[in-house]
This record gives structure tokens, sequence and C-alpha cells, in this order.
């Protein structure tokens, strides 16, 4: 059950909380219809995170409009994926976002205190895959996860990766980022016991085929445990990883 909805209960039970004031909570809309969008207001309540906004392809204002609609019901915490410096200048103007140009991430409020099963390590093959990764990172890292960044630990000096056994070994989940033919995520799978989630990058040229080679590659890997998303998905990797970090045994 949602921690949202357990701490209301919770509260009804210890009279902290009234029945009329749960159920009013409870029964806030469950989104907020604004015209250009449908902001899911019990997201959270559903899936244990709230709606993340994509910035790509939305004008600064529409982003504007979609984190007053869920700061007005209550989501203190935002992250915005895909946001470029522009409309983060001007989002900022009304809303007091800590903007990552590097991973093209925006953040409203602060992330959550760790407190996952574990560490999430993020490993990318070479340094061009960073912005990639620090999408991956910093998603993770909202979400509630203590991060580990092994950048540049590639196959092609695989001395870089091999110095780093330990750190990869004692992780809960690993994220494994590369471009060009994408061999970092079976190497990896191959070492560790834990769950592997393969990132294959648009690095590359000429066969790499934007991302293609390497997302190819992955998916025949022979190492078990490893999962691939899509080409450049850092985000997708990120709330994964939070995803199985934060899993608890079921009987």
């Amino acid at each position: 059950m949602n921690s949202d909805i357990r701490n209301i209960l919770e509260g009804v039970r210890g009279g902290a909380l009234s029945v009329d004031d749960a159920l009013l909570q409870l029964k806030q809309e469950p989104f907020a219809e604004l015209g250009y969008a449908k902001v899911d207001l019990h997201r959270k309540f559903r899936q244990g995170a709230a709606e993340v906004i994509y910035g790509a392809g939305k004008t600064a204002e529409q982003i504007t409009g979609i984190l007053t609609a869920m700061q007005e019901n209550g989501q203190k915490n935002v992250l915005i994926t895909r946001l470029d410096a522009q409309k983060a200048a001007a989002v900022s103007q009304v809303h007091p976002i800590h903007y990552n140009a590097q991973a093209g991430i925006g953040i409203l409020g602060e992330n959550e205190a760790p407190h996952g099963i574990g560490t999430i390590v993020v490993a990318t093959g070479g340094t061009s895959d960073v912005l990639v990764a620090e999408e991956a990172a910093l998603t993770a890292e909202f979400l509630g996860n203590p991060v580990l960044r092994l950048y540049d630990v590639g196959v092609a000096g695989i001395h870089r990766l091999l110095s780093h056994s330990q750190e990869l070994m004692s992780a809960s989940v690993i994220i494994a980022i590369a471009g060009m033919e994408g061999a970092l995520a079976s190497v990896i799978g191959g070492l560790v016991e834990c769950p592997v989630i393969a990132v294959p990058t648009s690095v590359g040229y000429g066969a790499s085929f934007g991302g293609i080679a390497a997302l190819l590659s992955m998916l025949n890997s022979c190492a078990s445990g490893t999962a691939v998303v899509n080409i450049d998905n850092g985000f997708g990797a990120g709330y994964m990883a939070s995803t199985i970090n934060h899993m608890e045994a079921r009987h």
C-alpha cells in the first residue's frame, strides 16, 4: 500500500485525522483538466511515484501550468525530463526549479531521502555516455536511492572496470550504459548477481546506426539477469532501477 494512503489511515486510527477529513483527501479529483493536459494527481497513490513531466514537445507555459496544478494538489517535489535551457529559464521565473543542463533534468523541490534496499551503480562505457547516465542517476536519486557513478569504464580498457569489482558486486541494481557495440552490459552481467539494466546510447557512427547496433547487442546478451531499455532512455533505466531497489520480499 502506498505510504501516503497508509499515513491517512494511520491518522484516522490514531485520532489525528477525522473520517471526513480523510475522505476529503482521498476524494480529491484524480486528475486536473488543463485543456492541454490531464495531470494525473493519483499516480503516486497507484504507483508510489508522482507523475513525471516530459519536457520535450511542451512549451514553457504548459510545463509551468502542469507544475502549478501539481503543487496546488499537494505535490511538492516534481521531476522534469528532457528540459532544454531556454524552457528551464522561463519556468524558473514562476517555479524555483533546480536545473541540470547536462542531463536536461529539472527538479522542483527536493529529492526523497535515500531509503532503498541498497545502492544503485550507474556505469558508462565512455565519457560520451554521461549525458544519458546523468539522466538515469538524477532520476534514481530523485526517487530516493543512493547512487554510485562509475564513468568511463568501458571494455576498451577493461582493467578500469575490474578495479571497481567490489562496488559492482555490492550493488543492488546496476545500470550499464554504452554506445558503440554495447558490450559493457554483458561484461558487467557476467560479474554480478544483481539485476543489470542495459541502456544503449546513440553514441557512435556509421554502422552503429544511431544506437541500434548497441541495442541489438544488448538484447542478445548471454548474461542472465540483464534487461534492456530503449536507446538513450536514462530516465526509464533510473525509474526501473528505483522500483527494483524498493522491492520488499513478499510471502
